[in-house]
């Protein structure tokens, strides 16, 4: 076999700078994105790494020139360019160059550019950890390559992986985005063990690797979490897995048991300090059930007033308030100067501090109630101050009223009322008689009326009284109003004339997110807005209705009856006639339960029905189409999946829906996917990609 011709390259020779021209045949046009400063500072640097690609200008005579056009390299020669304008390169510096003489120049250009292999990542993560392990830091790597520290730590992380999924991640049997999933973890043999469990499935989702990988730990955003603080946590010793590639900086906490601890110190010291104010009891825990206050009184305390120096400062901020917004929110639409924006949020954080002003209580009530400390949805400390157990109230001592009665009973009349002759007859033990007494023989002097006579008196009045009233439209509301504040916020129904009950149920049960749920939070705002206004006792509150106009007294009126609302379907009690009320009430209000905040998610429906009721929402809000792609899907990775597809579209259960209401669920009926996997309204783009693969 004959040997192959030996092949001779290109000369390479020095070429001064002055000598060089950019060639207009270069076939890369675009450049988009190319930084020719970063370059720039490279080549100060390191000097030219990669030589420059040059032909000889052929002039007019068709004979070369001393002239060189850069055919490959054009970046490289920009940014020599820039050098030399700012003097920090000479003008006839001489540069590598590559002299080519044969071929065609686009031909060159192309070449030089498409068999040109991209660093692959591995190799380069790996590149900034050998950096680093040499003595650099991340700061000054970030600086010699133009990138964030951000990415030199995420890239760091990267490499940090077990070296075996590094190699799986080499032999592109695994995606960028789910080694990136991984690095949440530091425990190489757990990185290996999930890798191994996501192969034999299904879902192979960077998602659900980091579910896998923190499933017996907290995230960062959880209410305890808040409570306790990152720093106080990792301070006793607890470990952080974060993810470097979350744009939320998430992060979980690996040691629940440290957490919970760490709560219960935090809370146990905070309800410390709450006891010493003086109350009789102190309940403690990170949550409690919705309507964990009810049968119990409410004891309002009085805001400590403004000073004169305070009240002062509230009205120059609220002035100086006024004049920003006057200024930059009436004049312009543009983005407020951050200096403004600053202050701004500076004014009303004051603003709010003098609207959180300290509550003084009655030493009597503070020594009889007590109060509640727990965590609220942000992460903050809760105390709810201030509740009487009805064991606790003190005792009425009047002549006529029943011993241990609760503050707020109607006193016993006068004895020389008709109705405080009746009580005081009640009470007397020698007064057996039930008719009327013989006047003769009785002893000079008034006694008291007889029970038997009190009572047709009292019956007389009563049918009277009912007439009057219903006569009276505006006066009979007012007393139904009364008798609901009495039962509502005192909680005594012996206050009131009329024999209407009140009652506010708490549910039988307590769902996810009930207690933290938007209609949750609304109902107990408006109650303690409505709370505060009231008088302390309940005898001055007709007085105080009747001075009410026309407008409070409905509101007032409209909240004491939602509270009696209990659309609950329970087992035991089957009542149809209160369902179809409730769906009456719902239509005449147009209720829909997706404006109240609720969304399917996988904790409070989806994984709590059958597959087959997932698929019958999806079908419903999205179509078959979509429906068919998770349908071959485990039963927790389809409730997942269907969380996503399901929101934002307004789909309810049944059991949510109001007669007479759109939703998503009615108007997706019978929508059918296109054969790609497109429904009515949406494609399958909603789906990560390996569910729109799986077909």
């Amino acid at each position: 076999m004959a040997n192959p011709k030996k092949i001779s390259l290109s000369q390479s020779r020095d070429i001064p700078f002055d000598k060089l021209v950019l060639s207009s045949r270069n076939v890369r046009r675009v450049r988009a994105g190319v930084s020719i400063e970063e370059l720039a500072e490279d080549i100060v640097r390191r000097t030219l790494l990669q030589s420059l690609s040059v032909r000889a200008v052929i002039g007019e005579d068709g004979q070369p020139t001393e002239k060189y056009e850069v055919q490959a390299g054009g970046r490289r020669y920009r940014a020599l360019e820039l050098l030399v304008k700012q003097k920090r390169l000479a003008k006839n510096a001489p540069i590598p160059c590559i002299v080519r003489e044969d071929g065609i120049l686009e031909e060159d250009s192309l070449a030089e550019n498409c068999q040109r292999v991209s660093l692959h990542p591995l190799d380069q993560f790996r590149a900034f950890q050998s950096l680093k392990e040499q003595g650099l830091g991340e700061e000054e790597i970030a600086a010699r390559f133009f990138v964030t520290p951000q990415i030199v730590r995420q890239r760091l992380k990267l490499a940090s992986v077990s070296p075996r999924l590094l190699e799986v991640y080499a032999d592109d049997e695994m995606s960028l985005e789910q080694l990136m999933s991984f690095t949440i973890s530091d425990d190489h043999a757990r990185q290996e063990q999930v890798w191994e469990t996501v192969q034999r499935g299904y879902n192979k989702e960077p998602y659900y690797i980091r579910k896998l990988l923190t499933e017996n730990t907290v995230r960062a955003t959880d209410r305890r979490a808040r409570f306790v603080g990152l720093a106080a946590y990792e301070e006793a010793g607890g470990i952080v897995l974060r993810d470097l590639f979350s744009q939320n900086d998430e992060g979980w906490l690996q040691d629940v048991a440290l957490l919970e601890q760490l709560v219960t110190e935090k809370l146990a010291a905070e309800a410390e300090t709450i006891k010493a104010e003086g109350w009789k009891w102190i309940e403690v825990a990170p949550d409690f059930p919705y309507g964990h206050t009810a049968g119990l009184r409410r004891v309002m305390g009085e805001t400590e007033p403004l000073s004169d120096e305070e009240h002062a400062r509230r009205e120059a901020l609220r002035s100086e308030l006024e004049e920003i917004e006057q200024r930059y929110f009436r004049e312009s639409d543009e983005d407020l100067p951050e200096e403004i924006d600053r202050r701004l949020a500076e004014i009303e954080a004051e603003l709010d501090a003098f609207e959180e002003r300290p509550v003084r209580y009655d030493p009597e009530e503070v020594a009889r109630g007590g109060s509640f400390v727990s965590i609220d949805g942000d992460g903050r400390l809760k105390v709810e101050r201030g509740y009487v157990r009805p064991e606790d109230e003190a005792p009425v001592a009047d002549d006529g009223g029943d011993a241990g009665e609760a503050r707020g009973d109607v006193d016993a009349a006068s004895p020389d009322s008709v109705e405080g002759a009746h009580f005081a007859s009640s009470q007397d033990p020698t007064n057996t008689s039930s008719s009327d007494a013989d006047a003769d023989g009785e002893e000079d002097g008034l006694k008291p009326l007889s029970e038997r006579l009190v009572m047709e008196l009292t019956a007389h009045r009563t049918l009277a009284l009912r007439d009057a009233l219903a006569g009276d439209p505006d006066i009979a509301f007012l007393a139904a109003l009364h008798a609901l504040v009495l039962q509502t916020f005192w909680r005594y129904a012996t206050a009131s004339c009329l024999e209407i009950r009140a009652e506010s149920p708490t549910p039988t049960v307590q769902g996810p997110g009930l207690k933290e749920s938007p209609s949750a939070k609304a109902i107990d705002e408006r109650h303690a807005n409505w709370e505060k206004q009231f008088p302390d006792e309940p005898d001055l509150l007709w007085e105080f209705l009747c001075d009410f106009d026309h407008d409070s007294r409905m509101a007032l009126f409209a909240h004491c009856v939602s509270l009696t609302v209990n659309a609950v379907h329970e087992p035991w009690n089957r009542t149809q006639g209160r369902r179809h009320h409730a769906d009456q009430v719902a239509c005449a209000v147009s209720l829909d339960m997706t404006t109240a905040g609720w969304k399917p998610t996988a904790e409070n429906y989806l994984n709590r029905v059958p597959k087959a009721r997932i698929l019958e929402a999806v079908t419903e809000a999205k179509g078959a189409g979509m429906a068919e792609l998770i349908e071959g899907l485990k039963k927790s990775d389809m409730a997942e999946q269907a969380e996503r597809l399901l929101a934002d579209t307004g789909w309810l259960p049944e059991p949510l829906r109001t007669p007479g209401v759109e939703t998503a669920s009615h108007a997706g009926e019978g929508a059918e996917a296109e054969p790609d996997g497109q429904a009515q309204g949406g494609p399958a783009a909603d789906l990560p990609e390996f569910l729109t693969a799986a077909e």
